[in-house]
């Protein structure tokens, strides 16, 4: 994947040792879920760092997402999208292993408007997962990361292989 971060991924095993995913697997599951949206590709959004309940994404400058012409600022749908995004990645990198997840909520606080120009970057941590819930937080920044464009608490449905067996 162009622009990845190699870094091992780890997860807990049954027998409770941890095993590191494979640097191939990782690729794989990272571009089959950015593949798999796609206003992903449309906007752009690359995956940079994969793993452990966490990714980054990041999202270029493009005029076609402006939502104010006079200003050139991105419209906060654009960056809602890159958001929800992330944390669905963070989700699906969980030790627990999900094999699905979907949205329950999003509440994202918008903070400021991205510089024109400037290159948006998404980081997502899942920080809590329940049976069938997963906890994830996010924050997205420009080039100026000091100074969050968002921050954003979000709740996801998941689906394990075990509650997927008969």
């Amino acid at each position: 994947m162009q622009g990845a971060v190699d870094f091992p991924l780890v997860s807990q095993g049954k027998a409770g040792f941890k095993r590191a995913m494979s640097i191939e697997r990782k690729t794989k599951i990272a571009a089959q879920f950015i593949g798999a949206i796609p206003y992903s590709q449309i906007l752009g959004m690359t995956l940079t760092e994969i793993g452990e309940g966490r990714a980054t994404i990041t999202m270029p400058y493009d005029e076609r997402f402006v939502g104010d012409p006079e200003t050139g600022v991105i419209a906060g749908g654009a960056v809602s999208a890159l958001m929800d995004s992330c944390a669905g990645a963070a989700v699906m990198v969980h030790d627990s292993q999900p094999i699905g997840t979907a949205t329950l909520d999003l509440r994202i606080d918008y903070m400021r408007p991205a510089k024109p120009g400037d290159m948006i970057t998404a980081v997502a941590e899942c920080y809590h997962m329940t049976r069938s819930v997963a906890f994830v937080r996010v924050t997205a920044t420009d080039a100026d990361a000091s100074r969050p464009v968002a921050t954003a608490t979000g709740t996801f449905t998941i689906q394990t292989a075990k509650a997927a067996k008969p």
